[in-house]
């Protein structure tokens, strides 16, 4: 099992420690140094005043953010969480992809997801009932154009004739595609274009909101893995292959001081034995030294048992 955190900026307003490069480099560092796996920001270029006011959050660019992080560190994978990919052109993300892969040795993975704020797609001039089309189409360019030269391409969006695009990202063949959202077409798009599937834990509440289905147990999570297997096998693709990532039921938070290490690493083998590979790991966010205490807390806890 790997662990990986996500930038604690999960509210409005934010702490500005957790947005200035030595907040950054200090959490990220100390992941490094706890045995975390994986580090990433979140993407929300233009979110309404509404969606922030009702528990919505500020964010950092996360191209930018990860580049920057790459810098402070040597072993995190770069795991943005995630882009919102019908918001950017693709052979843009494509480029941005390569730059941080090659940049950190080959540390990065391409996490996406569809979206579901609609304000924040009408500010970028994206059409939100065309998003599960622009999302297939840019799935289809980025992989081309990070393994191929000369792309030709002619979709309903996006068209290119000619294009080769160097350098290629240093992890071969191309860096990991992981798919997030918890439906059967995010499971039909792993088996098609992806290397792993991120779901998350979603209440009917928050599942409404989102515009996903609802998982809200390790049953329901069950039931959408050999949903994926069976799919990856219809689609000749090896199914243990897929990443798997998600949050743990059991044991809390490990910033609450009722954190039971015991209860988690129990939801842990739960979870490894139904063949989730990553696990993103909740941190506070009212500061970076309550982030730092939590994440070696959780180090000692957790990782170093394992």
């Amino acid at each position: 099992m790997r662990f990986t955190i996500t930038h604690p900026m999960h509210s409005h307003p934010y702490n500005p420690e957790l947005a200035s490069g030595s907040g950054i480099a200090t959490v990220a560092g100390a992941a490094e140094k706890a045995g975390f796996h994986g580090f990433g920001f979140t993407d929300h270029p233009a979110p309404s005043q509404r969606w922030l006011d009702a528990g919505g959050h500020d964010a950092l660019d996360p191209f930018a953010a990860l580049g920057f992080a790459a810098a402070h560190t040597t072993t995190l994978r770069l795991i943005p969480n995630v882009v919102v990919l019908p918001y950017r052109n693709p052979f843009v993300v494509a480029k941005s992809g390569m730059t941080l892969d090659l940049l950190s040795g080959g540390r990065f993975t391409l996490a996406v997801g569809v979206g579901y704020l609609k304000k924040e797609f009408a500010a970028l001039g994206v059409d939100y009932d065309e998003r599960a089309e622009l999302f297939e189409e840019a799935l289809a360019v980025i992989r081309a154009v990070w393994t191929g030269d000369d792309i030709t391409y002619e979709g309903k969006h996006f068209t290119a004739r000619g294009i080769t695009a160097h350098p290629r990202p240093t992890s071969q063949p191309h860096p990991p595609i992981w798919i997030g959202g918890n439906t059967v077409a995010a499971r039909k798009r792993v088996a098609e274009h992806g290397d792993g599937w991120c779901p998350f834990a979603a209440p009917a509440g928050l599942a409404r909101t989102a515009g996903t289905a609802v998982i809200d147990s390790v049953d329901a999570l069950a039931s959408g893995i050999d949903d994926l297997r069976r799919r990856c096998e219809a689609a000749a693709k090896d199914p243990t292959a897929i990443d798997i990532t998600f949050t743990n039921f059991e044991g809390g938070s490990p910033a609450a001081d009722d954190f039971n290490a015991d209860a988690y690493l129990a939801g842990v083998e739960k979870l490894a034995a139904l063949g989730v590979t990553w696990l993103q790991v909740g941190l506070p966010g009212d500061s970076v030294s309550h982030a730092v205490e939590s994440i070696d807390r959780f180090g000692s806890l957790v990782i170093d048992v394992i």
